[in-house]
């Protein structure tokens, strides 16, 4: 009895012990667990404390009718602006080299691209100053250059995200470099010539020169080369085009990008952006990054000539007229024929015809320098892994 009492009493004290070191092992478990999600907060928290972000309040927009405002909740619209500013990481002013809308449909999830070209007469202030549009960012920063936007376009474009050169380089190098289609020999002349010793005198860089062909293997001063081209045929409808290229070939690296790549592209990228979206709109974004799908890019206006103006404002790009391209910026963007421009747009087109004595009929074709790009590079067989 003794004995068995003994046992008993031992396979107890066992069984005690056992449950100690499970709940012991659960509670590491857990601590553990709890860690590393402290840890990937603390990595991504750390990622985006990098970038500058900016807090720019609501953005005014014309008064659109119910539908239209319906209708713009189905997408998110940014603005992006490429600044030419001379002084890295500055981004409150300085010419805005390049604007670009990217419009994102909410549901499907297609991306497409708009160039406004940087040289279109707009009214850049709201008081009837018509101005070349980069005018606005110069004067007054991103906040200025929405309301610009909005004013001129119809929209309601609320955030932006801008860079400057040397996000551009650092984006490409992060990638493993891009594939542009084609480089011409006036193209590749700019490049190694006009561009090159300037962008590598500024970054501290020694790059080789480009040789013109199909399927170009570029890197980033390169590519940022490419994009700054302006003096061929085509002049800025061309360069614009270039740039939506450019663009579109990273994103398209992005996703397919490895995560010691994509690290490098964060690390390299995040310290030279500024936006005023917030870190979890930005973590929205890019988890949904392999779900887009890029579909066409084009510019803006898309009936135009250009004039010579006065002496302060120079020769301008002139849509013919700002109501016709906006109905068909609509059409584009949103496949929305329907839209009826709202009574700011409609007083600036007359203000546009009036000033420049220019209307629907006077449009020139630039379509051969516009380079439309279409559907998503990632579909398409490159010779960028090879």
């Amino acid at each position: 009895m003794s004995s068995k009492s003994e046992y008993s009493h031992s396979k107890k004290k066992v069984s005690k012990k056992e449950k100690r070191r499970r709940r012991r092992r659960r509670i590491l478990i857990i601590e553990i667990i709890l860690l590393i999600i402290l840890l990937l907060f603390l990595f991504v928290w750390l990622k985006f404390g990098k970038i500058n972000f900016q807090n720019i309040g609501n953005i005014v927009s014309n008064n659109l009718d119910e539908k239209t405002e319906e209708m713009l909740k189905g997408y998110t619209n940014i603005a992006v602006f490429g600044v030419d500013n001379r002084s890295m990481g500055h981004y409150d002013g300085g010419n805005s080299d390049s604007i670009m809308i990217a419009s994102i449909n909410n549901d499907t999830k297609e991306v497409k691209f708009v160039s406004i070209y940087r040289d279109t007469l707009m009214d850049v202030d709201g008081n009837g100053k018509y101005r070349k549009c980069n005018y606005a960012y110069n004067h007054g920063g991103p906040k200025e250059s929405l309301k610009m936007l909005n004013r001129n376009l119809d929209l309601d474009i609320q955030d932006y995200v801008a860079v400057d050169f040397k996000a551009v380089v650092d984006a490409v190098d992060a990638v493993g470099g891009i594939t542009i289609d084609s480089i011409s020999e006036d193209e590749a002349v700019f490049m190694n010539v006009a561009y090159k010793p300037f962008i590598d005198e500024e970054l501290g860089t020694k790059t080789a020169d480009v040789k013109p062909g199909t399927d170009v293997k570029v890197n980033g001063v390169q590519a940022l080369c490419y994009c700054r081209v302006r003096y061929t045929s085509g002049d800025d409808f061309k360069r614009a085009s270039r740039q939506r290229e450019v663009m579109q070939k990273i994103i398209a690296k992005a996703k397919k990008a490895n995560p010691i790549e994509l690290n490098n592209l964060i690390d390299s990228l995040f310290g030279e952006i500024s936006t005023s979206l917030s870190a979890t709109e930005l973590m929205g974004l890019a988890t949904q990054l392999t779900s887009y799908q890029f579909g066409d890019s084009a510019g803006y206006p898309f009936d135009k000539t250009t004039k010579t103006l006065s002496k302060s404002v120079g020769s301008v790009v002139v849509p013919c007229t700002v109501e016709s391209n906006v109905n068909k910026l609509y059409v584009y963007m949103f496949n929305d024929s329907s839209h009826q421009c709202s009574d700011t747009v409609q007083s600036i087109s007359k203000d546009v015809i009036n000033k420049t004595g220019l209307s629907q009929g006077d449009a020139v074709d630039y379509s051969q320098y516009e380079g439309t790009q279409v559907a998503d590079p990632t579909t398409e067989t490159d010779s960028e892994g090879q």
